[in-house]
């Protein structure tokens, strides 16, 4: 007899996937996205790509604790963090990694990106590129970038907000 390794709860049926930008988390998390995306998220079985949460991370660690609100800060993406099931996080692979470097290094190349901006590409490539590979769309605030790395690498579905 073989083992059922996955399942999905029956709730989650039904319910589109998604994976969100790291820019929608961030915004949700400031009250700033319209109600529509806020219902689309609320509904949505939602994917969480290591790359965003590494970014979010990385935003997190460098705020200051000396800020007021820091505890909030805090307490909002520990709680995020809490709340993400290890099954549902994509993690690119080395095939994701190497595509990744040639969208970012092309559109380096091509748009003349300074190196924070390679870097930020190269970031963007990677939750894109994973999204696609796992058959799931991306929602993210940030058309331009996207719109670029979609036109070298198609095939993903980016839902812009």
């Amino acid at each position: 007899m073989s083992e059922l390794t996955f399942a999905t709860h029956p709730a989650d049926r039904g319910r589109a996937a998604l994976v969100p930008d790291t820019n929608i988390y961030i915004l949700n998390s400031a009250d700033r996205l319209e109600p529509r995306v806020v219902a689309l998220l609320d509904g949505s079985l939602q994917f969480h790509c290591s790359v965003c949460l590494a970014e979010l991370a990385v935003g997190v660690a460098n705020y200051s604790p000396e800020a007021e609100d820091w505890p909030k800060v805090r307490d909002l993406y520990a709680d995020l963090f809490a709340t993400v099931p290890s099954h549902r996080i994509l993690v690119p692979d080395d095939e994701t990694w190497t595509a990744a470097g040639v969208v970012a290094g092309t559109l380096a190349r091509t748009q003349g990106f300074q190196p924070h901006q390679r870097e930020q590409c190269l970031n963007d490539a990677l939750i894109y590129l994973t999204a696609a590979k796992a058959g799931i769309p991306l929602l993210t605030a940030n058309r331009v970038e996207f719109d670029l790395i979609e036109q070298l690498a198609p095939g993903g579905a980016v839902l812009h907000v």
